[in-house]
């Protein structure tokens, strides 16, 4: 990872290796924080952050469900995250705003001593799952570890203690060859990735897990169901089970980092051609053309950057 020059935090751009937290910070002893990914990209047009109001958005709501009090608005935090692509000079780069308790108490539950900071950083940052696998495809298995379920957490929120299940998704994947796994719930559906959400092609047909299957409600895989859409696939989203992708035509994840990612094998088993399909190449191609210019940017997911900033 490269430094960037400057970080946003509370409402400010500090340098780099100012941009600090005190070791009793409540989230890191308890995880207490909400964060958002969230990708910049050169454009025909200058550099513009995809779909910024819908993450923020999210963003906000994952603080509500945790009633995690935020001391800035939405526009407010929307513009943070404009102000550090251009104050770092940065077009294609990963934004990573993020809330947390930070010190005051040592009890799990904070009280209102224990401050609210709120933090924006961005970073350049290529393929979170290889460059090779957007177009070759990647090796996935199917995890021993389940995805919590909204009994236990409010899933739909993006909070840092919930990418400890993530960790153990990913991390069993990589100990034993792979490139990332695959959850499921105890009834044996498909849940998502450790960090992304995933989609399955059979005889022309996609479908996805639905909100109800325990996943994060993906801006990403939002945008690729209506990309997907206009390219006249159907897509539907019901409970799936695990079987289905060992005789999948095509399957793909997609999330922020992961953008479009083809599966070419799971639990060893190669998935249609053992590369990346034809549809799943098309989505991506359309995905893609959204900053190329390729793909009208017809609902307005592109956030323009303007350059304001002496640095």
């Amino acid at each position: 990872m490269n430094p960037s020059k400057f970080i946003w935090k509370n409402g400010e751009l500090l340098p780099w290796e100012s941009a600090t937290v005190h070791v009793m910070s409540h989230a890191l002893h308890y995880g207490t924080s909400i964060f958002e990914g969230i990708r910049c990209y050169k454009t025909n047009e200058g550099r513009a952050i995809f779909r910024l109001d819908a993450h923020m958005r999210r963003f906000v709501e994952s603080a509500k469900m945790y009633r995690i009090p935020l001391k800035h608005s939405q526009e407010q935090l929307m513009e943070g995250c404009r102000q550090t692509i251009d104050a770092n000079g940065l077009t294609n780069a990963y934004i990573r705003p993020l809330s947390f308790y930070g010190a005051g108490s040592l009890g799990v539950v904070p009280g209102s001593n224990v401050p609210v900071e709120t933090v924006i950083i961005a970073i350049e940052w290529g393929a979170y799952l290889g460059e090779e696998g957007l177009t070759q495809g990647i090796d996935v298995c199917v995890s021993s570890w389940s995805r919590t379920t909204s009994s236990s957490i409010p899933v739909l929120a993006k909070a840092g203690g919930h990418y400890l299940n993530a960790m153990l998704i990913g991390g069993e994947a990589r100990r034993n060859g792979y490139v990332e796994g695959i959850s499921v719930s105890d009834k044996g559906t498909i849940s998502e990735g450790s960090a992304e959400n995933i989609f399955l092609i059979r005889d022309q047909i996609i479908y996805t897990p639905p909100l109800g299957a325990a996943i994060l409600g993906g801006i990403t895989r939002a945008s690729i169901i209506e990309l997907a859409k206009s390219l006249g696939y159907e897509v539907v989203e019901q409970q799936l089970p695990r079987e289905l992708m060992y005789v999948a035509d095509e399957i793909f994840f997609t999330g922020t980092a992961a953008e479009v990612t083809p599966v070419r094998s799971v639990d060893g088993i190669e998935v249609g051609c053992g590369s990346r399909g034809p549809i799943t190449e098309k989505i991506q191609s359309a995905f893609f053309g959204l900053f190329d210019g390729t793909t009208p940017d017809a609902h307005r997911w592109l956030d323009p950057v303007p350059t304001t900033t002496k640095a």
